[in-house]
């Protein structure tokens, strides 16, 4: 597997960051219509959760042009967003296919790969 390049740790961060808004605007709303005890974790995350939505769509959508995933990929990124805490499964699975990485090395792994399948005479 490649490594990732400098955008594809951007991507994984800020998923992760995205993540962790959405939990804590989930335990907020928990708080807030199940116990009915305070409203402050909805107040604070979901404001941090909004601005960590819009950051993961504008990053996805520039990371997704720079390392070329094309129309699929970068569209099941960006649906990735909705479901709490999906952006860490996308996250996972763009950099176990090596698609956090450039291009150029994405493509140099899968010479590697197809040449230590090629059979020897």
């Amino acid at each position: 597997m490649p490594p990732m390049s400098r955008l594809g740790r951007l991507f994984a961060v800020v998923a992760w960051i995205e993540a962790f808004t959405w939990a804590g605007l989930l335990v907020g709303m928990f708080l807030k219509y199940v116990t009915e005890t305070t409203e402050a974790g909805v107040w604070l995350f979901g404001r941090l959760h909004g601005g960590a939505f819009v950051l993961f769509v504008v990053v996805t959508l520039v990371v997704g042009v720079r390392l070329r995933w094309g129309w699929f990929r970068t569209l099941v990124a960006l649906a990735s967003s909705v479901p709490p805490l999906t952006t860490l499964v996308a996250e996972w699975w763009l950099k176990r296919t090596g698609h956090l990485a450039e291009p150029a090395e994405r493509e140099a792994a899968a010479r590697e790969r197809a040449a230590e399948l090629q059979p020897t005479r």
